[in-house]
């Protein structure tokens, strides 16, 4: 049996003016997801628990059958794990945004998309000027970059787990940033740092180059998504099958590295609308000659969410469907018994620029699923879903195990 899953990162929504009411999956047109939902079975999950952060860490991995109660602690720390960064019992690991700030306003929470190869740049000053023996700054993909603060015999930071409060750039998107920043336990070094490094970056070259040429200036960082190392049982132990991740972005690896996954990077593969939709695809093809089940994740939607633009949203949509759905679909059909799985992690509402708890549509079909009376997938037909799962960790034992 092989099987794929394709998360398209944030696409639930709910109705968007601009689109006639409609949602970005109402909207778009998805003959491939629609016919998985005929041919199948449309359920519905939700995958962030109201303990937790709306965020995908806690969603991706809820979709890939771990309860977040009891396996998550932080989202920097799975992506430390994707770029080879060992973590040691009292080190944490810290997310490390680049931002574009003004006036108080968090006026971009990607410091305008900024490219890898100007991030690397800025990183290397940091750590330069700011880093030593106890504190690293890591380079990571665009904006998303690590930090990673070990303890030692003469210093600590007074981190805890459950004082320590951070939040996500992306929840303030134009917003004033006065109840935004790092509190409790660790905050006054947090900020500091954040202090240290606005000074470092407000005249440095990359950022007069970036604004020369038009471009917004990553004016500072952001900490959050702070934790400590976790501890997974592999995938294979659990489920019996040997998976692999194509994605774009460390969060998504990292998970992939804890579980005992291949991760597999594709060229041009961007985490944005114009990703190489197409390689994944090829990929995920080739991945399958090796291992049982493959997760293709595409983060264009859920940037297209965090951005407030329905359109892009829309055309992302089309294009997973097009050149990921249906092709992976298609071969799947000639090569014996399949299952596919279509769901995101979480909700991305265009209005509200940021990550949302509540449910999520999802659709499978395969060998062994006994089809309902869907005829699309989209969320407002998920109202009416055969299966509901108040716990997302629950899907991927139905998609694996149901018979």
């Amino acid at each position: 049996m092989k099987y794929v899953i394709i998360l398209p990162d944030g696409c639930a929504d709910e109705p968007i003016f601009s689109l006639g009411n409609l949602t970005a999956l109402q909207k778009a047109r998805l003959p491939h997801m629609d016919e998985i939902a005929r041919t199948g079975i449309l359920g519905r999950s939700n995958n962030t628990p109201k303990s937790l952060p709306a965020g995908s860490d806690v969603a991706t991995m809820s979709v890939l059958g771990y309860d977040p109660t009891i396996f998550y602690t932080g989202r920097a720390p799975l992506e430390a794990a994707a770029t080879g960064i060992s973590l040691g019992e009292n080190d944490w690991a810290i997310r490390c945004n680049f931002v574009t700030i003004q006036n108080e306003i968090m006026k971009s929470f990607n410091a305008g998309q900024i490219c890898s190869e100007d991030a690397a740049e800025l990183i290397e000053t940091l750590n330069e000027k700011l880093g030593g023996d106890t504190l690293e700054f890591y380079a990571g993909v665009s904006y998303r970059n690590l930090i990673v603060w070990r303890h030692t015999s003469d210093f600590s930071v007074p981190f805890r787990e459950g004082s320590t409060h951070t939040f996500p750039p992306h929840d303030f998107s134009d917003q004033n940033l006065q109840n935004a920043y790092p509190s409790g336990a660790g905050s006054r070094e947090m900020k500091r740092l954040m202090e240290d490094a606005h000074k470092i970056l407000s005249d440095h070259p990359v950022n007069r180059r970036r604004m020369a040429a038009g471009e917004l200036p990553a004016t500072d960082i952001w900490t959050w998504g702070e934790g400590k190392r976790p501890n997974f049982t592999p995938f294979k132990k659990r489920f019996g099958v040997q998976g692999a991740m194509i994605s774009a972005v460390n969060l998504l690896f990292g998970l992939g590295e804890y579980l005992g996954w291949e991760n597999i990077q594709v060229p041009g593969a961007t985490g944005y609308a114009d990703t190489n939709y197409e390689g994944k695809m090829e990929a995920a093809l080739s991945a399958l000659q090796r291992v049982d089940l493959v997760c293709v994740h595409v983060e264009a939607p859920d940037e297209a969410g965090h951005d407030g633009d329905a359109e892009v949203k829309v055309r992302a949509l089309e294009a997973i469907d097009e050149k990921i759905v249906g092709p992976v679909h298609r071969w799947l059909k000639t090569h014996g018994d399949y299952r596919i799985l279509v769901t995101p992690d979480h909700p991305t509402p265009v209005r509200l620029k940021t990550h949302t708890h509540g449910d999520v549509p999802w659709v499978m079909c395969g060998t062994g699923i006994i089809p309902d009376q869907a005829t699309h997938y989209n969320e407002i037909a998920a109202e009416n879903a055969s299966v509901i799962l108040p716990e997302g960790h629950r899907l991927m034992e139905h998609f694996i195990f149901t018979r």
